[in-house]
């Protein structure tokens, strides 16, 4: 705030509450400079949130003693560092080769946020459930099948064998094995079966991830899937 809001301040507070008042030339100067000098760096008011009148008013309305101006200082220094927690810093829209651009972005963005001028940027929040899904998301699906493309799917099956056996078996209309737990590995659903790794010595030396379920577990699924496939088909006969 400038000199000339300073006194607008003062008018302002003493209306509220006349023991700030100052009715000697020399004092009123005097406290004007106080003032200033203190809250120099104190915007009158900001787009966002920010009006050193109503933090004023509340504590002239709270507080039984008369306002000092750490008693607006010390919210304004509150709203700043509450603004910056809440900014994660977007990619700056510059040449990231360009250093010199680059900080001069994220300094004036932090700059504008603390200041009250800008609102803070917020990550998105990771959202649950089909509510407020986009349509042109939906449809893309529709038409892919997958958020994985298939050309990606193909390539990363050699990463990940498990995955990809138990798509193509599905893909083939057989059961999957791994919607059930195996009795011979003891691995739960939707986790893929396990082998022994047998040290020189013939002793057990940890497990390794198989590619494909045991037989037994398939042979689980399959009778699961058959008893599904009859209960289904019992109303419709009835």
């Amino acid at each position: 705030m400038d000199r000339r809001e300073i006194a607008a301040l003062l008018a302002y507070i003493g209306r509220l509450d006349p023991r700030t008042i100052r009715t000697d030339r020399g004092e009123a100067g005097d406290q004007l400079a106080q003032w200033h000098e203190l809250l120099g760096g104190v915007p009158m008011a900001t787009p966002h949130g920010w009006d050193v009148r109503v933090t004023a008013r509340q504590h002239i309305r709270t507080s039984p003693f008369p306002i000092l101006p750490a008693d607006l200082a010390r919210p304004w220094d509150s709203y700043r560092r509450d603004r910056l927690a809440r900014h994660t810093d977007p990619t700056p829209s510059v040449d990231p080769d360009d250093q010199a651009a680059w900080t001069a972005a994220l300094t004036g963005a932090r700059r504008a946020v603390a200041a009250g001028a800008a609102q803070p940027a917020q990550a998105k929040a990771i959202t649950t459930g089909r509510d407020g899904a986009d349509p042109e998301l939906e449809a893309r699906l529709r038409q892919i099948g997958s958020c994985i493309p298939p050309a990606a799917r193909a390539a990363l099956a050699p990463y990940r064998p498990a995955r990809a056996a138990r798509e193509a078996a599905v893909a083939k209309g057989m059961p999957d094995a791994l919607n059930v737990r195996c009795e011979w590995c003891q691995a739960q659903p939707n986790e893929p079966c396990t082998r022994r790794r047998i040290g020189p010595d013939g002793g057990a030396r940890g497990t390794a991830p198989r590619a494909t379920p045991h037989p037994g577990r398939l042979e689980l699924a399959a009778a699961q899937q058959t008893q599904s496939t009859e209960q289904d088909q019992q109303p419709a006969l009835a």
